[in-house]
């Protein structure tokens, strides 16, 4: 590997128009945070660790709310087309650049062909005796549409469909809250829900186990830096968005599954389908499942939508330093980078064909190999920051517009808290081959890298 260069911040500036205004950046921010995992996935949170999941979504809150300060004080400072891929590379090196760009560029072509079959599942309930796979491709079809117009297309179909999803928590919070006090017609007060067979059943063990599950809900969270490098005003946009992570992530999450226990006994929350439908059944609203499954369809779209934008942009991104081929860098009239996500989705058809084609072995492997993914890119983030910010403290301090708390002891703290994360899938049966594969995932892009920088220079010396 190359030597760890001196930290610069020059020319990180984005070369692309600031199409997005500041409501879709906003919006961005807020839905990017609320996934169809929280709907659907929280069920069997719950039911492995009990009402001490609350914990587990409060300290996986906490450690992706650190991350995305580390990552909003860069940002702020220079704010960069890229990311973090860009200030990995200008604090670590570029073995640290590239490897966080292609990873998470990975990781979201993986979550693209995730939710596009998830979406499909859901669209047959309505519409039966159509093939999974057409519903797929169809879905992955109108997403590229709406990325391909433009970016402020993009950014208005994510506003649409994350306000569904924010409107939905909202009521939520609100009814429930008025259901667990015995406000609500014909309910009676089930705080104590809370602690009906102990609040942690399973043993504090269960709750780090319940991190483990829950950390990969919260990854996306960091979509808005790079939606922010493409709005009329990065570092306002930066700054808003990074510091409302705190409450989003206490209101949406902790708050919401504060509520699913108060309401239902935990051992009664349904893991099958969605414990926020089975809530909304309980207080008598009607066709609540109904009404769910259409929140989590747009909630897939939703991720669809930025999954597409945020794999394009990092691939984009990526080639500016030769890491790509040329051709993805090419742009439309609007600016829109149509080849790079032409190349996304393109790789998104291929792993949607493998879930029909090989689903228990290539379509597994391509979910599960990017599991840790989300860690190591935080991990990456948290190393370029505890860098960057001795060099900016140095020569440019004036950047500094948003500060990590308690640097650079709560840095270290949060790398740390990666570490243990990512080490303690190696208690958890489940997330065990989650980790293997990832790290072989890992490996093989460090590999590649090597190989690229070798052959850079051999062209160089010709």
């Amino acid at each position: 590997m190359q030597t760890t260069p001196e930290v610069t911040t020059e020319h990180l500036q984005p070369e692309v128009p600031g199409t997005l205004r500041q409501r879709h950046v906003r919006m961005i921010a807020l839905g990017g945070i609320v996934g169809a995992s929280l709907f659907v996935g929280s069920g069997a949170v719950i039911h492995a660790v009990g009402p001490a999941a609350i914990l587990s979504y409060a300290l996986g809150g906490l450690l992706v709310i650190l991350v995305m300060r580390m990552l909003g004080e860069m940002a702020t400072a220079s704010p960069a087309l890229g990311s973090f891929m860009e200030y990995a590379r200008a604090s670590l090196g570029g073995w640290a650049g590239y490897t966080i760009g292609w990873l998470y560029w990975y990781f979201w072509v993986g979550v693209v062909a995730f939710e596009a079959v998830a979406g499909a599942k859901l669209l047959m309930l309505w519409i039966p005796g159509v093939p999974q796979w057409v519903f797929s491709l169809f879905l992955m079809f109108l997403l590229t549409a709406s990325n391909l117009v433009s970016t402020r297309s993009f950014g208005e179909t994510e506003f649409w469909l994350s306000s569904i999803k924010i409107v939905t928590i909202v009521v939520f919070l609100a009814a429930g809250t008025l259901f667990a006090l015995g406000v609500w017609p014909g309910s009676q007060m089930s705080v104590g829900n809370v602690s009906q067979g102990g609040f942690a059943p399973h043993g504090l063990s269960a709750i780090l186990h319940g991190i483990v599950m829950v950390i990969f809900a919260y990854v996306g969270t960091e979509i808005v830096t790079i939606a922010a490098a493409e709005s009329a005003d990065p570092v306002k946009s930066v700054v808003k968005a990074t510091s409302s992570t705190v409450w989003r992530v206490i209101i949406f999450y902790v708050g919401s599954v504060t509520l699913l226990v108060m309401i239902t006994p935990w051992h009664q929350i349904p893991t099958q389908t969605s414990p926020y439908a089975a809530a909304f059944g309980k207080m008598g609203i009607p066709a609540a499942t109904t009404i769910i499954n259409v929140v989590v369809l747009t909630s897939v779209l939703s991720v669809l939508n930025s999954g597409l934008y945020t794999a394009s942009r990092m691939l984009f991104a990526l080639q500016r330093h030769n890491w790509a081929p040329r051709w993805v860098a090419d742009r439309n009239r609007k600016g829109t980078p149509w080849k790079a996500i032409l190349a996304c989705t393109s790789a998104g058809y291929v792993a949607v064909a493998m879930s029909y084609v090989a689903p228990d072995t290539v379509f597994d492997f391509i979910i599960n190999s990017a599991g840790a993914v989300g860690l190591f890119v935080y991990a990456i983030i948290a190393g370029s920051q505890l860098r960057m910010r001795r060099r900016l403290e140095r020569e440019t301090p004036e950047l500094l517009k948003l500060r990590m708390w308690g640097y650079p002891y709560l840095s270290w703290i949060t790398l740390a808290g990666i570490l243990v994360v990512l080490s303690s899938m190696l208690l958890v049966p489940d997330a065990r081959s989650q980790l293997y594969l990832s790290v072989l995932s890992l490996a093989v892009i460090l590999a590649t890298y090597v190989v690229v920088r070798n052959l850079r220079k051999a062209a160089a010396r010709r």
